[in-house]
C-alpha cells in the first residue's frame, strides 16, 4: 500500500496508473499479506492459539496444514507469523527453522540447514557426530538461556511435509514429533501438505507422536462470493494518494465485474479452479494491459488475459503438426469414436487412413509404410499417444497397443485453426466414422 498520505491533489494519469500498478502486483503477488485473511478466519484464529502457547507458555504442539495447492496454506501461516510477532516477548524469544521437503532431502541436509538458521555453527561446526536424536538435542540444549533452566520456544515449519515422511526411517518427523510431545524444551511443528492422505505416510511410531491436530483449507466459495473476490482485489482503499482517479478506478472495476462476457469468463475459470493462485494469475494479466493509454481494465483485456490462462498447450501442438501428422489423429479419433476409447495400434490406425485414401483420387496423401510409422512415433514423442502397457515385453511396434491423450474438442477446436487446412481432411473428421 502507498505509504504518501492520501490528499485531494489530483495526479498525472501516468502516476496514478504506476502507483495503481504497484498496490495490485504487491496484492496479487503475495509481496503484501492481507490485513486479515478472506473466507479463512477459523483457520487462523486456531492456528495463532495454537502457536501463542508454545512462543507465549512455552507449551510444545504439532499441527498439520492441509489442503489443495493455491488453498492459501503459507499465506495464513505468514499471517500468523505476523501477528504473532506482534508481541515484544514473542519477537524477542521465538526461533524459526523452515525447512522444505523438495530442498532437504534427507536428515543429514536437514540437519545442516537447522544448524544454520539457528546460528549454532560455531558450535557445531561442520561436524556432524552421533544419531540425529543427539544431534537434535544437543541443539535444543545450545539454545537454553544462561541459566540453563529454560529454553526458547523454537517453531518448526516443514514445507511439502509429505516428502519428509521419504526419509530413511522418517527420522527427522520422528524426532521433531519425540520433543514436541516431552517436556525437553518448547517446540511447535507445522506441517504444510497439499496430500489428504498424509497420515497414511507415517510410521506407526511417528503418527503415535503426532499430536493429530489437522487444520484444513478446503474453501468452496459459491461463483458470487468469487465475483466479489475479484472486484476486491481490483479495487484500491481510501488512502490512494488520489482520491477521484480511486473512485472513478473502482467504479470501472464495478462494471467490469457486471459486465456479461466477463462474468462467462470468470465462471469458466471457477469452473476449472477456484483457488487463489490461478485467479491471481488471470488479474495479473489483466494489470499488465494498463497504460496511460488505457487507463481501466477493459472486458476485452479481461477475455483476452483468460484465453491466455485456459491455453491448451496440447491442443495449441496439433498446429505444428505435418498433414500425416494430423490425418493419423484424426484417424485415431474415429477409432475412439467406433470402440468407445478402447486402445488401438498402429496396423488398426493405418487401415482406417486407408479407408479416407480410398475416397481420394489423386495420391497427394500416399505414404510409404515407413513414413507413417516415423509419424506415429513422433506422435508417441510429443505425448499426444501413449502406450497401454509400459512394461518391458517387446511387442513389434506396429501392434503395440496405444491410447491418445487428446479429446474430440481438442482436435476439432486444432483442426479449425490449422493454417491452411485442407478442405477434405476437415470433413473426414467432422465425419461420423472413419
Amino acid at each position: 500500500m502507498s505509504k504518501r498520505k492520501a490528499n485531494d491533489a489530483p495526479l498525472p494519469v501516468g502516476t496514478c496508473i504506476s502507483e495503481v500498478q504497484d498496490i495490485l502486483r504487491k496484492r496479487l503477488c503475495h509481496q503484501q499479506l492481507p490485513d486479515t485473511p478472506e473466507g479463512v478466519e477459523a483457520q487462523h484464529k486456531h492456528l495463532l492459539e495454537l502457536l501463542k502457547r508454545t512462543a507465549v507458555h512455552g507449551e510444545s504442539n504439532s499441527v498439520l496444514l492441509v489442503g489443495p495447492r493455491g488453498s492459501g496454506k503459507t499465506m495464513l501461516l505468514k499471517c500468523v507469523l505476523r501477528d504473532l510477532l506482534e508481541e515484544k516477548e514473542v519477537e524477542r524469544n521465538l526461533l524459526q527453522v523452515h525447512l522444505n521437503g523438495l530442498l532437504q532431502t534427507d536428515d543429514r541436509i536437514a540437519l545442516q540447514e537447522m544448524t544454520r538458521q539457528l546460528h549454532l555453527e560455531n558450535v557445531v561446526g561442520d561436524k556432524v557426530f552421533g544419531s540425529f536424536a543427539e544431534n537434535l538435542s544437543f541443539l535444543l540444549e545450545a539454545l537454553k538461556k544462561g541459566d540453563r533452566s529454560s529454553s526458547r520456544p523454537v517453531l518448526f515449519v516443514l514445507d511439502e511435509f509429505d516428502l519428509f515422511a521419504h526419509h530413511k526411517n522418517q527420522t527427522l518427523l520422528y524426532n521433531l514429533f519425540d520433543v514436541s510431545q516431552s517436556a525437553q524444551a518448547p517446540v511447535a511443528v507445522v506441517g504444510i501438505t497439499c496430500r489428504l492422505d498424509v497420515l497414511e505416510l507415517l510410521e506407526k511410531r511417528v503418527k503415535s507422536r503426532f499430536s493429530h491436530r489437522q487444520i484444513h483449507l478446503l474453501s468452496n466459495p459459491t461463483f458470487s462470493q468469487y465475483l466479489e473476490r475479484v472486484q476486491t482485489q481490483l479495487s484500491l482503499q481510501d488512502d490512494f494518494p488520489d482520491k477521484t482517479f480511486a473512485q472513478d478506478w473502482n467504479a470501472s472495476v464495478k462494471t467490469l465485474c457486471e459486465d456479461k462476457s466477463v462474468e462467462d469468463a470468470l465462471q469458466r475459470h471457477y469452473n476449472s479452479s477456484k483457488n487463489f493462485r490461478s485467479n491471481h494469475m488471470l488479474l495479473m494479466l489483466c494489470l499488465s494491459r494498463v497504460s496511460v493509454a488505457n487507463p481501466a481494465i477493459k472486458p476485452a483485456d479481461l477475455l483476452e488475459a483468460s484465453k491466455m490462462c485456459l491455453i491448451d498447450a496440447q491442443a495449441n501442438m496439433l498446429h505444428g503438426l505435418s498433414i500425416l501428422e494430423l490425418c493419423l489423429i484424426i484417424a485415431m479419433k474415429h477409432l475412439n469414436d467406433v470402440y468407445e476409447g478402447e486402445p488401438f495400434n498402429l496396423q488398426m490406425v493405418h487401415n482406417e487412413f486407408k479407408k479416407f485414401l480410398q475416397r481420394k483420387s489423386n495420391s497427394m496423401y500416399n505414404f510409404e509404410q515407413p513414413v507413417i510409422m516415423k509419424a506415429f512415433e513422433h506422435l508417441q514423442q510429443l505425448e499426444m499417444i501413449q502406450p497401454v502397457d509400459s512394461s518391458s515385453v517387446k511387442t513389434q511396434r506396429e501392434y503395440q497397443l496405444m491410447r491418445l491423450m487428446l479429446d474430440n474438442t481438442q482436435v476439432m477446436e486444432a483442426l479449425q485453426k490449422y493454417p491452411q487446412c485442407p478442405t477434405d481432411v476437415k470433413q473426414w473428421a467432422m465425419s461420423a466414422y472413419g
